[in-house]
């Protein structure tokens, strides 16, 4: 039993942001922080006051959280990145929104003295004194303080403030995590009220101190307790008023949700999910109730997050063949015109966009990531469009006559017809790479379409089927968008967009099959027709080729492919060189391609497969393949062993404790992480939960109008309809929940000293 807490992040835009930069302009990204921790970095969007991003997040985070704040900065080259201004989302603020946050904040100015972070380590005692009790303070280190100087470090010393009498440590130069180890001591009144106050600065040779947190302490509970040692988190100063100016920062388009569940035991779970499983193994030579019912009953704006769960949950019960192929039964099932097949955001459509990402989002990275490099890499102005050419963008084709408006879109066509032709010979080569759950899938989906829509008439429409998905709800989203699929960190530029919005068009139009409606619609994509047509021949070839998988071949790859550990991160990392010729040589850092599966990090000298991971994604996969780890160390060194000591804390033992703690909890959610069945289950009986009304409506129908109070079973029988069944599993897990400890509200354990606010 645990309870799990999640945020669902969508970074919109910004808009109206001041300049930062000579040109007028500025060159946002986004940083996200939880409680002062950096997990998200957005991608730069280049010389723009108005911003568009786009990006969306999944976070896993430990459900004491205090809360999430979004930075928006200026991307410099030459000097540090400026910051522009944050937003800063409490967890009560997010709890108050059960639907979530969704709309534009204002940016607020970041004041030093409230962008504190870390913890500093405090032993107090009250002790006896011959004429008075004295109360001891002793500072003994802290850790994860804020770097204040452009070495990337603090020069930390602590001040200690009490009855108007102040003490200070001694400066600890170069560090984040210092170790002090002193003692002060303050003669202590019986009854005394004031506050004992220890702030933490960085001190500077020249210009003012810097603030970089405080603990204020009661000490009239710590009268009580006698003594208390712990680690304490760094507040803010917020005794000075301040007066935010909302109106010449800019806004930032947010769309933020948090969600707190309570997961129970496996077992609890287990007449869910042999219901739901039930249901499927039968098909549609079963009564099918529940699935229709579930796809009836869930509303459009949660669909997908339905169809991401259920076909999470089958995935990990072996049954997602059979589960989409259940939805596509159902779907030809209503389906009477072929050219409306699969077009709507059913739960077939959205239960099939899940498993693609979830099963073949590495076999996309292997057939597009090439193409995608080299579109990038490039850089040609495309177009084809004759209203859009603009000469003056491209140059000139000799010395001084300027290309034509003819030439341009002549170059461009040999530009698209040579990506387009290379896209498809990649994946006309890639049978045998895609995973053979996916070719089994599309097995089934050929097979069903063409039961459905017999005859020559009809003779394109189940290798349409399959391209409605491969090609134009995978394929082309991830050409258009490459930054959002993984395939690069940052959003293309204007140029570049275009080359690859024209490459996503033809793409469709081979996915199409070449129809004359999709023809009709751009005329001016001609001059690629000759490369289309030949297309939709090799596409044909290919999906025949990807459907023709018999059970036996489907066993055979998968069992080749499941001894290979999945790799949860690819990319490059640079690694230091403690014992390099000097910190000027580039011979102090070494280029190296990592790979990191649930087993193994492994690494060489050349990559295997195109793929930039940021260092914060490299965290969150660690975490993720170290989180069953019985040896885990509860604290390491987040600086080098160079020469005779630790570059963090200046400890001289090589092998001495860490000096900041592993932080394990906070992770990305990613397609290919590792299944977790009693969420999936908890997330679907949630859902259940919330139209449990509906199948209660849906049962009185169905069993002519009976009382539907009660669900009629036989004492110590469950009863025989599914809808029935589904019902008592809900009641069932609705009192496992309501007698459940973690299902009040968690809070931060009690400590004998509070905060003094």
């Amino acid at each position: 039993m645990a309870k799990r807490s999640s945020l669902s992040i969508r970074i919109v835009e910004g808009k109206n942001l001041p300049a930062k930069d000579i040109t007028g302009s500025s060159d946002p990204y986004c940083i996200v922080k939880v409680d002062n921790e950096p997990i998200i970095r957005t991608a730069t969007v280049w010389k723009t006051l108005c911003p568009f991003w786009g990006e969306e997040y999944q976070v896993h985070l430990p459900p004491t959280f205090h809360a999430v704040a979004f930075y928006v900065m200026d991307e410099d080259a030459l000097s540090r990145d400026d910051v522009i201004g944050k937003v800063c989302l409490t967890r009560d603020t997010l709890a108050s929104h059960p639907k979530g946050f969704s709309g534009w904040a204002h940016l607020m100015e970041v004041d030093p003295d409230e962008e504190v972070q870390g913890e500093i380590h405090l032993r107090l005692e009250v002790l006896p004194g011959a004429r008075a009790r004295r109360l001891r303070c002793s500072v003994l280190e802290a850790r994860d303080l804020a770097p204040k100087d452009r070495n990337g470090a603090s020069d930390p010393f602590v001040r200690v403030r009490y009855k108007g009498r102040t003490q200070e440590t001694s400066i600890v130069k170069k560090s984040c995590y210092p170790r002090w180890n002193e003692t002060f001591e303050f003669e202590l009144e019986e009854g005394a009220t004031e506050a004992l106050c220890v702030e933490a600065w960085d001190w500077d040779l020249v210009s003012r101190n810097d603030f970089l947190g405080k603990v204020v302490i009661d000490v009239q509970r710590l009268w009580a307790a006698q003594q208390e040692e712990g680690w304490f988190r760094l507040q803010p100063d917020q005794s000075k008023s301040r007066q935010h100016d909302k109106g010449n920062l800019g806004s930032l388009q947010l769309e933020v949700r948090l969600r707190d569940e309570t997961v129970l035991p496996s077992s609890c779970y287990q007449p869910l999910v042999q219901l739901l499983c039930h249901e499927v193994k039968l098909g549609v030579q079963g009564p099918g109730q529940l699935i229709p019912l579930i796809e009836e009953t869930t509303s459009t704006e949660c669909r997908q997050d339905v169809a991401t769960n259920l076909l999470k949950l089958f995935l990990g019960q072996g049954l997602a063949k059979d589960f989409l192929d259940l939805l596509f039964q159902l779907e030809l099932s209503r389906t009477s015109e072929a050219n409306t097949l699969f077009r709507s955001n059913s739960l077939a459509s959205k239960s099939m966009e899940s498993f693609l990402k979830v099963a073949g989002m590495r076999y996309l990275h292997g057939v597009l990531g090439p193409i995608i490099n080299k579109v990038f890499e490039e850089k040609k102005y495309v177009e084809l469009d004759p209203s859009k050419v603009e000469v003056k963008d491209v140059g000139c084709s000799g010395l001084h006559r300027p290309q034509t408006e003819a030439e341009v879109l002549e170059q461009s066509a040999q530009t698209l017809r040579a990506h387009l032709g290379a896209l498809l010979s990649a994946l006309c080569r890639s049978v045998r790479a895609c995973p053979a759950v996916v070719r089994a899938t599309f097995r089934q989906l050929f097979r069903r379409v063409r039961e459905r829509f017999p005859g020559a008439q009809h003779e394109n429409v189940p290798f349409i089927a399959v391209t409605s998905f491969l090609c134009l709800r995978f394929f082309s989203p991830a050409i258009m968008s490459p930054k959002l699929f993984h395939l690069r960190e940052r959003h293309a530029d204007a140029r570049t967009s275009r080359t690859l919005l024209l490459l996503a068009k033809a793409v469709q139009n081979v996915g199409n099959m070449d129809t004359p409606a999709s023809r009709a619609k751009e005329a001016w994509m001609e001059p690629l027709q000759p490369t289309v047509r030949q297309g939709v021949a090799q596409l044909k070839d290919f999906i025949t080729k990807l459907v023709d998988i018999e059970e036996k071949d489907e066993l055979d790859l998968q069992r080749t492919l499941s001894l290979q550990a999945p790799p949860v991160k690819e990319g490059p990392l640079f690694i230091h060189r403690t014992k390099g010729k000097g910190p000027l040589m580039s011979s102090s850092f070494k280029k190296l391609y990592f790979s990191l599966t649930t087993e193994v990090l492994s690494f060489a000298k050349t990559p295997s497969s195109k793929c930039v991971n940021e260092l914060n994604q490299w965290l969150s996969a660690l975490r993720k393949v170290s989180i069953n780890n019985t040896g885990l160390l509860g604290s390491y060194h987040p600086g080098v062993f160079r020469g005779d000591k630790w570059s963090c804390c200046h400890q001289r033992e090589k092998t001495g404790r860490g000096c900041d703690k592993t932080r394990s909890r906070v992770t990305l959610q990613e397609w290919n992480d590792p299944l977790d069945h009693d969420l999936e289950a908890q997330l679907i009986y949630r859902h259940l939960l919330s139209v449990e009304a509906m199948l209660w409506e849906k049962h009185q129908e169905l069993s002519g109008g009976a009382e539907a109070s009660t669900v009629p079973a036989s004492p110590g029988k469950a009863p025989e309809d599914s809808l029935a069944q589904l019902l008592q599993v809900l009641r069932d897990l609705h009192e496992a929940h309501s007698s459940s400890p973690a299902s009040s509200p968690t809070s931060e354990p009690n400590c004998l000293l509070q905060l003094q606010t």
